[in-house]
């Protein structure tokens, strides 16, 4: 009985402890990502070209029908990961840093290839193994410090009770090397599995190799002196060295990128930096003298966020004119002009660039947002339309569900108001107000009806204890 009172104890204290290692283990966006998620950007035209990147390589790894997402990070570190195995998440400041479309593309293969190989699912196997290891050696260590202590004060028993420390200290350095060991072939794992899904097809790891060497000289001042066995991915020079004797081997090492799909990513960059850089770190990137289509739409994106609409509108319409059918600069023009207080001229470009997108829902829940800004009833029942089909392909976009309310309300149907703001509040994390909003809207629905059952669903969710 008393073994079992102490492994009870020890066990607590062991899970405390492994949840902290599995939370080290991670990268920190990952660690983020367990609680409410880490910060995300949307943005329709870049998440467009990250699931072309990946659905060549997520079908060779056999992953095409898992519905892989591709989640953009607002953080401006290059890094990638996964987290829950249903998800890529990508730094916007990895898709920034790379040249070219090949260099994120080995990123996400090395993604993937963690994927694949359930690396995920395997290191919580392992931490559980090492958890129970660790739970035996401490009782054991728990067991010599109590004879040394209960022995009397000697300094022969004192010797004892820390020989007993000692027996706790050392199992849990071996198997904290352990699990650091398994980590790194995980990582060398996914790097070969990366090599393999780029040739299976027909495409260059040398971007891989290019992005893991360009790190190599940053990580190696840092890791200088570093014992390898406490590190948890390989140690730079060792991993690039052995993933350049792999990815030479590929008959693809010399293919260049498509120059079409260059000028993509190109202009996902440029987009990038218009957005989140500062307006002088983008002239520097994108000088006047710079007359390429992407320099000229990191300046039209950079001038109106900084207040010059009408130079703004005038560059966005010269872009229009070198590529009419470009989905991306009509709903730049729309959001523009919709930022600005001009929702109502908003609306043909944020029409053209649903139409031109095929209906993609982000853009459409711009549109809608437009359309509900007027203050034009004419609008209501389109803005209504638009979000529903939009909030019903993006289920977690706030913004869709806080116009929906908003559209619903001005058609004086305070249940679905009420249903949708709670949406959104619940979306948002504020669960007392979503619960309080749904428990309104119940009273406004009939029982059993599509909108009942919605908000008693959100009345009866627990909130999240991650």
């Amino acid at each position: 009985m008393l073994l079992q009172i102490a492994l009870r104890k020890k066990a607590t204290a062991l899970t405390a402890l492994f949840t902290a290692a599995a939370i080290a283990l991670l990268p920190m966006p990952a660690a983020q990502a367990q609680g409410k998620g880490p910060p995300v950007l949307r943005d329709t035209e870049t998440e467009q070209l990250l699931r072309e990147y990946t659905r060549p390589i997520l079908r060779a790894a056999g992953l095409e029908k898992q519905n892989i997402q591709m989640v953009i990070v607002n953080e401006g570190s290059f890094n990638a990961f996964v987290a829950d195995g249903r998800r890529i998440f990508v730094n916007y400041g990895a898709i920034l840093q790379s040249e070219t479309p090949n260099q994120i593309i080995g990123v996400l293969a090395h993604e993937t290839g963690h994927l694949a190989g359930g690396h995920l699912s395997k290191l919580r196997e392992q931490l559980a193994t090492a958890q129970t290891q660790m739970i035996i050696a401490m009782l054991l260590g728990a067991g010599a410090m109590v004879a040394g202590t209960t022995r009397g004060s000697s300094s022969g028993n004192n010797g004892l009770a820390n020989a007993g420390a000692a027996a706790i200290a050392g199992p849990q350095e071996m198997i904290r090397r352990t699990l650091l060991s398994y980590q790194r072939q995980q990582e060398e794992n996914a790097d070969r599995a990366g090599v393999k899904f780029l040739t299976a097809t027909q495409q260059s790891p040398k971007g891989m190799y290019e992005t893991f060497k360009r790190f190599t000289s940053e990580s190696l001042f840092a890791a200088r002196g570093a014992d390898p066995y406490l590190q948890s991915h390989p140690m730079p020079a060792e991993r690039v060295a052995s993933l350049q004797e792999f990815a030479k081997s590929s008959p693809y090492w010399d293919k260049k990128d498509d120059p079409a799909l260059q000028l993509r990513h190109d202009m996902v960059r440029a987009k990038i930096s218009a957005f989140m850089e500062r307006p002088e770190t983008v002239y520097r990137r994108y000088p006047q003298t710079n007359d390429s289509l992407p320099a000229r739409y990191a300046r039209a994106i950079s001038t109106y966020l900084h207040g010059d609409l009408r130079s703004a509108l005038a560059q966005i319409d010269a872009l229009i004119q070198v590529q009419p059918s470009n989905p991306y600069f009509y709903e730049v023009r729309g959001q523009a002009l919709l930022e600005s207080g001009k929702p109502a001229e908003a609306i043909p470009a944020l029409r053209k660039a649903v139409q031109l997108s095929n209906n993609a829902p982000l853009i459409e829940m711009l549109l809608g947002q437009a359309l509900v800004g007027t203050d034009n009833k004419a609008y209501t029942d389109d803005a209504v339309r638009i979000l529903r089909a939009a909030v019903a392909r993006e289920p977690e976009a706030v913004l869709g569900y806080t116009q929906l309310a908003m559209a619903y309300g001005r058609k004086g149907d305070y249940a679905e108001a009420d249903l949708a703001s709670a949406q959104a509040a619940y979306l948002r994390g504020d669960n007392k107000t979503a619960r309080e909003l749904a428990t309104r809207a119940k009273t406004r629905f009939a029982v059993g009806t599509p909108g009942w059952v919605k908000a008693d669903d959100i009345v009866a969710a627990k909130p999240s204890r991650n």
